[in-house]
């Protein structure tokens, strides 16, 4: 019994010494175990996010390559569609220049002066546009290439209306020259730098002040809206807008909305401003008679005060010298003008008013294109071959240059820094130019400031006195005033 007893015990005992030692590794080999099956399990799942991702990332390279292809066939379709739209507008150009090389074929040449007539034929070329060149002393036409639109096709005047609303915001005082920020937000933006570079933003600001009604009767007394008369058939009175305001107003003083004239009535309203306020008749002397008869044939003289001429003229020349008017340049003399560019109906047109010399002018030149041609300031290249072609049978013997320096306007060189003022000595027998003083200055503004004057400069002319003092009539009596 007492051995039985001792076998029990030491079989306990090395049961309990067997569990000591047997246990550990079976918790060992459990915990491995469950190691093995998690990292089993994220490995799948390792792999099943990759294999996710590789189809993802397939997917994702299939639609990165039709995306990119369909931008590719996007681009493809843009530039098509942008070079059919090129071949059309050469198509429309091409047509049109056809048809103008057609009218001008038809022109009635009795009356042109021969060597005017070849330089205007040639400095257009194939274009589609009209030229007039005039004597704005007399209204004398020298030559009109393309006479169907010149005299019987009205155009929208573009930035050509800014001479209209410059006259009219200096003579209803809303434009002070004594102070260049009167209408403009802008610091240093006045009345020359406008004009020279064609500003907007200025011009609507001085039309909403103005006024509609006040300025369509400038526009009346500058000869829009009638015909001027000329001793030719078919001629258009052109058109002026109805009544605007707000936005539609500012728009119409910069941009000429609803306006329509004619290349012949700008070349009477610029040859206005280079001969002091007179409006001509414009003739054509197909007789020796005609140029005696129908010479300095004054329609009505233009109630301004002459210092208002004199405001508009730095600007004009400055347009030329270094503005948006710059391809009209001639080193010989010194050219006066305004560019217009705009769209009407969907088409560009482009003008150019003008006259030289400025010390005595004795030829204003009108250019207005269409089409692909209205664009680029190509009417004012047009009339600057012009003037420099005739300068030596035009021009003057003493090159007088205003407006030669920039500015220092930030899109232009500063070659030219001198303010030497240079003597503007007069030729024998020529006329004295209307305004005045033969010493200008070359920084642009010609006219001396009012602070500068012994005497008191005259009070700008208000409109109400335009409207009664109604100009007077040289010729033809029984011819009713502008309205």
């Amino acid at each position: 019994m007492i051995y039985k007893s001792r076998v029990r015990k030491l079989l306990l005992i090395t049961s309990a010494l067997f569990l000591l030692c047997v246990s550990p590794c079976l918790l060992l080999t459990a915990d491995a175990r469950g190691k093995r099956s998690k990292t089993s399990s994220r490995g799948r799942a390792a792999k099943e996010t990759r294999s996710r991702k590789s189809k993802k990332g397939d997917r994702s390279v299939v639609v990165k390559r039709q995306r990119g292809e369909s931008r590719r066939a996007a681009r493809r379709r843009a530039e098509a569609a942008r070079l059919a739209a090129i071949a059309r507008q050469r198509a429309i150009d091409e047509a049109l220049r056809e048809r103008v090389q057609t009218l001008i074929a038809n022109d009635d040449l009795a009356g042109e002066d021969p060597e005017v007539r070849r330089v205007a034929v040639e400095a257009l070329g194939k274009r589609a546009g009209t030229v007039v060149v005039m004597d704005p002393q007399t209204g004398r036409i020298y030559s009109i290439v393309n006479q169907e639109w010149a005299l019987s096709e009205g155009f929208k005047p573009c930035s050509t209306i800014k001479l209209v609303t410059g006259l009219a915001g200096l003579s209803e005082s809303v434009i002070d020259p004594s102070n260049p920020t009167t209408v403009s937000s802008h610091t240093g933006v006045e009345l020359t730098k406008a004009l020279a570079y064609s500003s907007n933003e200025y011009f609507q600001q001085v039309g909403g002040q103005v006024g509609f009604d006040k300025l369509i009767s400038y526009a009346r007394l500058l000869g829009l809206g009638e015909r001027t008369g000329i001793n030719a058939q078919n001629e258009s009175a052109g058109r002026l807008p109805e009544l605007k305001s707000g936005f539609a107003l500012n728009r119409m003083s910069s941009h000429g909305d609803d306006f329509e004239v004619t290349a012949v009535q700008l070349a009477t309203l610029v040859s206005a401003m280079g001969n002091g306020g007179r409006l001509l008749t414009p003739y054509i002397a197909r007789t020796p008679q005609d140029e005696i008869r129908l010479q300095n044939r004054v329609r009505w003289r233009i109630d301004i005060d002459p210092d208002m001429w004199r405001y508009m003229v730095p600007g004009m020349v400055g347009a030329v010298n270094y503005g948006s008017g710059r391809r009209a340049y001639d080193p010989a003399q010194t050219v006066a003008g305004k560019t217009g560019t705009c769209i009407e109906e969907g088409k560009w047109v482009g003008l150019f008013t003008s006259y030289a010399p400025l010390a005595n002018p004795r030829l204003a030149v009108v250019v207005i294109a269409r089409g692909s041609d209205g664009r680029s300031h190509y009417p004012a290249a047009v009339a600057g071959r012009i003037y420099r072609e005739l300068s030596g049978r035009f021009g003057t013997v003493n090159g007088l240059q205003l407006a030669t320096r920039n500015l220092n306007h930030p899109d232009l060189d500063s070659e030219d820094d001198e303010s030497d003022e240079i003597e503007a000595t007069e030729n024998q027998g020529q006329r004295k130019p209307w305004w005045g003083n033969s010493k200008v200055r070359r920084v642009l503004m010609p006219i001396p400031k009012k602070s500068d004057r012994n005497v008191t400069a005259p009070t700008p002319t208000p409109f109400s006195s335009a409207v009664q003092k109604r100009p007077r009539r040289v010729v033809s009596e029984n011819r009713q005033s502008p309205r």
